[in-house]
């Protein structure tokens, strides 16, 4: 007999809207779903890898089907067979309907990687505080009152409704497993624990947390059910909760369980302190107990950031410094002057940008209220050089992949150089904007999430999905790769070819075409020339022109969530891999090689002028125009950021580089003949931790071309 329930819910259900479709079928799966308690008894819910059913459910993609574990069920239950046809039509939607939609030009850029868009739902930071201090009870009111006021969406609101059923079943099934455990426990101290759990799940989720420990309890559930994204402002919305409790040897120690859990799953972003809308400082006991457990316990996960303002206390600026100098390369560290200001150019009111937090490695989103964080698609900004000097063409392969903008040869001036990239630049950032539409209209569309329209602000008001324009704020995030190159690269045309007239282009191409063998002299002089990093006039003020040229672009066009495109950088774990698929450039950098820039600084290596010059360089992007992360790594000696003279030389240069106008400040703290020793003997080195692009890892996990980067960004000296 056929007893996939969640999936007959879903299924059987086709006549109903699709939002109260998914809510049924969550509903459902809190029923049958896997559910354990961990060593630490904290509570666990399989939601993406339940082998029991085919149905699937994930903050990064709402409602979805096992296709796999679905087609044997044609088998296995043949009475089932047309409701299974009818499901694998339903989960082929995407490649079916979506894919015709995306251009040929997206599809022949994607394929040479100048230009990625997101396919996927994307990271988020729903509001997990309207759980523990309102309880599902306080979510239902909302629901009922907005329903009232829309009171032709209750198919929306029942979706709704259904998701808040299954999270107080899912507190029902745990509460009577903990009463399981506890009689079974021989363990005094589990015992107790288990006890405490039963206690705190006869309250909770319909009602608020009433301590610490029932507040971690809840958080866990429903953030292990919405599928392990992104904690957001935990001291923020948590700290009701650890400041009602008692006995803080008990807040500490439920702390302590979460924080292992929280390590263990990999909870994405994890953001602490910040300012209000009238730049009172947020900080709280707990923001420092957060980062004490991050010293001792010395995890690269959770991803933490914190953001800092003109009243952030000198407390707190040495936690953060004693904290970055443990070497697990967190927290990364925002200044809330350039984020707000950024939101507010883009129209979020102060009341709401000073509650931006960060998701997935360093995206920016407004906690609760918005759906615009997801990290929508990239542009590779040498790919769009390569176009311009090959007329369109794809070097590496021949393909005829981008516009046409004449032929190099035949421009007389180095403007008209730029412009042809210039060009190149808007065309590969409108398409890579154009696709981004395309797979989130499906995904508003297919594949709605009535479990975070509850914790999103919007959705609720408004009777719309959070992947359909529900949220307040709809913006999206495309971030910028490979900006100093591309910025090196024109300077030294600029030099050789217009100015001291050394070469011709078709000097160049033909070195480029060779990979320079043969050109010996020629690629000396590129490579030597002045690189962005040094505090080169020359050479600074092209890469911020053309980096503005790219964010003005984004801001021009609309998401299909209801907001615009706004720019960042964050290179992820992608630098090496976007260097794989770039020809040599005029910048003296060979064909394929792994070293591009990993964020918006210098070239791994080339800032050869010390702290002061790159920070110089890098102040000359307006950084109140990224919308999304705008990822500065710097790197120093673990032997000088260990002394107090060193951790205060490192709190002066972060108070610096802010001052200026910097966004976002990331410390690598290495001792850097660590990093070439663990290349060479990992297994001795499992626990050398590094920031990647906007996040820590472990450095011998990653992949080779990625760890040379790492080993050649440049090692300040402080």
């Amino acid at each position: 007999m056929f007893q996939d329930i969640p999936l007959e819910a879903f299924a059987l259900n086709d006549s109903l809207e699709l939002e109260e479709r998914a809510g049924l079928a969550l509903k459902e799966y809190a029923r049958v779903a896997k559910i354990r308690y961990d060593q630490n008894v904290m509570p666990y819910i399989w939601t993406w890898y339940d082998e029991s059913t085919a149905y699937r459910f994930c903050y990064s993609d709402g409602p979805s089907v096992d296709m796999d574990m679905l087609a044997t069920y044609e088998e296995k239950y043949p009475e089932y067979a047309p409701t299974a046809k009818k499901l694998l039509q339903y989960a082929r939607t995407f490649c079916e309907e979506s894919a015709p939609l995306v251009s040929d030009r997206h599809n022949r850029l994607a394929a040479s990687e100048a230009e990625w868009a997101g396919t996927w739902g994307g990271h988020g930071n729903p509001d997990f505080g309207k759980i523990i201090n309102l309880g599902t009870e306080g979510i239902r009111k909302q629901i009922d009152e907005c329903k009232q006021a829309c009171p032709d969406k209750d198919w929306f609101y029942r979706g709704c409704e259904y998701a808040m059923d299954a999270l107080d079943i899912l507190g029902d099934r745990f509460c009577r497993l903990a009463l399981d455990e506890a009689e079974k426990c021989d363990d005094p101290k589990q015992k107790a624990r288990f006890e405490a759990a039963a206690r705190a799940f006869e309250v909770v989720p319909r009602k608020p947390a009433y301590d610490f420990e029932s507040a971690c309890l809840v958080f866990w559930m429903t953030f292990t059910f919405d599928g392990d994204d992104s904690p957001g402002r935990l001291d923020q919305y948590m700290y009701r909760a650890y400041s009602v409790t008692e006995n803080r040897e008990d807040a500490d120690e439920a702390l302590y369980r979460l924080w292992e859990v929280m390590h263990n799953e990999r909870a994405w972003n994890l953001c602490l302190s910040g300012s209000d809308e009238d730049w009172n400082d947020q900080t709280n006991e707990l923001t420092y107990k957060i980062l004490e457990l991050a010293r001792e316990k010395k995890y690269h996960t959770p991803n933490i950031t914190l953001r800092v303002h003109r009243n952030t206390p000198e407390e707190l600026w040495q936690a953060i410094a004693e904290t970055q100098a443990t070497g697990i390369g967190m927290p990364a560290l925002y200044n809330d002057e350039v984020v707000c200001t950024a939101l507010e150019k883009m129209g979020i009111p102060p009341c709401d940008s000073h509650l931006y937090c960060m998701n997935g490695c360093n995206q920016i989103d407004i906690m609760g209220k918005s759906h615009m964080g997801l990290e929508d698609g990239e542009v590779l900004f040498c790919k769009c050089l390569e176009y311009a000097l090959y007329n369109g063409v794809n070097p590496l392969t021949g393909t005829d992949d981008s516009i046409h903008t004449g032929d190099p040869m035949g421009f007389d001036t180095y403007e008209k150089l730029e412009n042809a990239f210039l060009r190149q630049l808007d065309y590969v950032t409108y398409v890579c904007c154009e696709a981004a539409n395309v797979y989130q209209h499906w995904r508003g569309v297919y594949s709605p999430n009535p479990f975070r329209s509850c914790l999103v602000e919007g959705c609720l008001e408004k009777g719309r999905d959070y992947r359909n324009g529900g949220p307040l704020y709809g913006h999206g995030q495309i971030l910028a790769e490979g900006i100093a190159d591309t910025g090196d690269s024109l300077w030294a045309i600029k030099r050789f070819i217009y100015e001291e007239k050394k070469y011709t282009m078709e000097q160049l191409i033909n070195a480029l075409d060779a990979d320079f063998e043969g050109y010996e002299e020629m690629r000396h002089d590129l490579m030597n020339c002045e690189k962005f990093g040094n505090n080169c006039q020359c050479v600074d003020s092209i890469t911020a022109k053309i980096l503005n040229r790219f964010f003005a672009v984004l801001k021009r066009k609309n998401t299909y969530r209801g907001g615009v495109f706004a720019g960042g950088c964050s290179t992820f774990n992608r630098a090496a891999d976007r260097g794989r698929v770039v020809g040599a450039l005029p910048n003296g950098r060979k064909s394929r090689d792994t070293l591009l820039a990993d964020c918006i600084g210098a070239v791994p290596g080339n800032d050869r002028n010390g702290p002061t010059a790159l920070i110089n360089s890098v102040l000359g992007y307006d950084q109140t125009e990224s919308g999304s992360g705008f990822v500065f790594q710097t790197k120093y000696d673990k032997k000088i950021i260990s002394t107090e003279k060193g951790k205060q030389t490192l709190i002066a240069l972060a108070k610096t580089y802010f001052a200026g106008g910097g966004q976002q400040f990331t410390v690598n703290v290495v001792d850097p003949q660590d990093l070439i020793d663990a290349q060479k003997d990992p297994d001795n080195h499992r626990d050398l931790i590094v920031r990647v692009g906007g996040y820590s890892d472990i450095f011998v996990n990653l992949e080779k071309g990625l760890q040379d980067n790492i080993i050649a960004r440049t090692n300040i000296e402080v």
